[in-house]
C-alpha cells in the first residue's frame, strides 16, 4: 500500500439487464457504504428500465432507485473498478488481470413479483455487508 490511499475502492456490479440484481446491489452499496466506496453498475444487454418489483422491494428498505436507468457494460467501467461482481452474465464480462472478480449466484428477479424479489434483495444486502467489511477493514 502506498501513502496515497485516498483513492476509494471501486466496485462494478454486472448482470445481463442491469435492471434488478445489479441495481439493488449498487443501491445497497451506495447507501450502506456511506460514500467510502465508488459504485458502478452495468448490464451486458441493458433493459429499457429498472425492474419495478426491484424498485418497490428497495423502497421497503427506504432506498429510492426509481430514477436509476440501466447502463451498458463498457470495458472502461471494468478497467476503472477494483472489484467486479458478476451476477449471471457469465463470460460476457471483460477480464483484466489484477482485479478482484466475484460471481454472485442470485436468482434473476426479472418478471417476478415483489414476494419473489424480497428474498433476492435480502441476500444481496447480506452480501453487500460482507463486501463492505472486506473493502473497508477499519469499518466497525
Amino acid at each position: 500500500m502506498s501513502t496515497e490511499t485516498t483513492k476509494k475502492p471501486s466496485v462494478l456490479f454486472v448482470c445481463v439487464h442491469n435492471a434488478g440484481r445489479s441495481q439493488m446491489a449498487a443501491a445497497f452499496l451506495t447507501t450502506l457504504g456511506k460514500g467510502e466506496i465508488e459504485v458502478r453498475s452495468a448490464g451486458s444487454q441493458p433493459a429499457d428500465k429498472v425492474n419495478p418489483a426491484a424498485v418497490e422491494a428497495m423502497a421497503e428498505m427506504g432506498i429510492d432507485m426509481s430514477a436509476e436507468i440501466p447502463k451498458v457494460l463498457t470495458t472502461e467501467a471494468v478497467q476503472d473498478s477494483d472489484v467486479v461482481i458478476t451476477m449471471g452474465c457469465g463470460d460476457e464480462c471483460p477480464y483484466f488481470p489484477g482485479k478482484r472478480y466475484e460471481d454472485w449466484v442470485l436468482e434473476d428477479p426479472a418478471g417476478q413479483g415483489l414476494e419473489s424479489v424480497r428474498p433476492i434483495r435480502d441476500e444481496i444486502k447480506t452480501r453487500i455487508e460482507g463486501l463492505i467489511e472486506s473493502l473497508t477493514p477499519t469499518a466497525s
